[in-house]
């Protein structure tokens, strides 16, 4: 039986807004590919996070100038943040091409041996959530990382046998939202390490600009920064945001987003004036009826119906970060600013007790 002809791949996307159309009709209808161009390609196009940027330029017009590869780089910060799209521009900055895969995918050092004999010279090696890779695989990668060989082994039992391969010089990229569960000496092996910070609004509302650019929607100065300020310091959440967003002005507006529109948008999305989320509420409303007592993860989780790390990674840093909620060893506990947030009114603090007098 003769072989199917693979189907042609899907075309470039358009420079030019206006032929965003007939683009969207050769993809069959589909927004997504269209979507993916959201993602900046190249360094000028990267709103935000200066001095991460400036010092993968610099290291990489050093490395190119002196013809070799790019130390391995690890990304570390939140989710949303645009480790994966560094990663990518780190690859379209060096002239090479980029391999990508995510650690839970690796589960075995055959898996990962797989992808290092098939890189070319000078080549990325993306691998997002490093932090999730397994220990025999994480060790089995140090001598690639190092000395750019892998030891294959041959047979089993009495008979077994290794069997050494050289690789071509290539980067390991790593992306993490946690970089405390790497080893140390792991981490230790990455000649560039740098952590991504939330951004501040004005930088979203740049993002959201340019990203509204490409999307053909009117976006106001105010609604770009209304949305900035209730998207969490995270491109992605503010992307998701004006993209629902444009939903709602493109049948209600004329496909122009002001403020009233982005207002009545998030509104419809759950999210209230103060930029929280419905699960971001419910988790506050956990910790303020504990009345001062510390909650435990688990016991959170539980009242919310959503999993652990879900809520450590994803919602308690917002809160933290804007003084909804403390952590420590016992708990968490709730702040007045959380009270104020759910409409209850802060129990008073214990009277300090009186002084007794002969």
């Amino acid at each position: 039986m003769a072989r199917p002809t693979p189907p042609p791949p899907p075309p470039t996307p358009p420079k030019d807004p206006g032929t965003r159309n007939a683009y969207l009709e050769a993809l069959g209808g589909d927004a997504t590919a269209f979507d993916r161009s959201l993602r900046p390609g190249s360094f000028p196009d990267f709103v935000g996070q200066r001095p991460v940027v400036e010092n993968l330029l610099l290291a990489i017009r050093a490395t190119k100038a002196r013809g070799e590869s790019l130390d391995h780089l690890l990304l570390s910060g939140l989710p949303g943040l645009g480790k994966t799209t560094l990663a990518h521009l780190v690859a379209t900055e060096l002239g090479v091409g980029m391999k990508e895969t995510s650690a839970p995918a690796i589960q075995r050092a055959a898996d990962l041996a797989g992808l290092l004999t098939n890189l070319e010279p000078g080549d990325v090696l993306f691998i997002d959530e490093v932090h999730r890779l397994p220990a025999a695989v994480e060790e089995y990668l140090y001598s690639a990382m190092e000395r750019f060989v892998i030891d294959v082994m041959i047979d089993q039992g009495p008979g077994a046998r290794s069997l050494r391969i050289d690789l071509p010089r290539f980067t390991l990229v790593g992306a993490t939202t946690r970089e405390g569960l790497l080893s140390a000496p792991f981490r230790s092996r990455f000649g560039l390490t740098e952590r991504l910070e939330p951004y501040p609004a004005e930088d979203l509302a740049e993002v959201l600009r340019r990203s509204a650019r490409v999307l053909e929607v009117a976006l106001d100065d105010d609604a770009a920064l209304y949305l900035a300020e209730r998207s969490r310091g995270t491109p992605r959440v503010a992307n998701r945001f004006l993209k629902r967003v444009r939903d709602l002005a493109q049948l209600t507006s004329g496909n122009r987003i002001t403020c009233a529109v982005a207002a009545e948008g998030l509104r419809r999305l759950g999210v209230d004036e103060r930029g929280l989320l419905r699960l971001d509420r419910m988790v506050l409303e956990v910790l303020v009826r504990a009345e001062g007592h510390p909650v435990g993860l688990k016991t959170v989780a539980a009242a919310v119906g959503e999993d652990e790390r879900t809520i450590e990674d994803v919602y308690e840093p917002h809160l933290i970060r804007h003084g909804y909620l403390v952590r420590s060893p016992q708990g968490r506990r709730a702040t007045a600013r959380a009270y104020e947030a759910v409409g209850v009114v802060p129990p008073r603090p214990p009277a300090a007790p009186g002084l007794a007098f002969d």
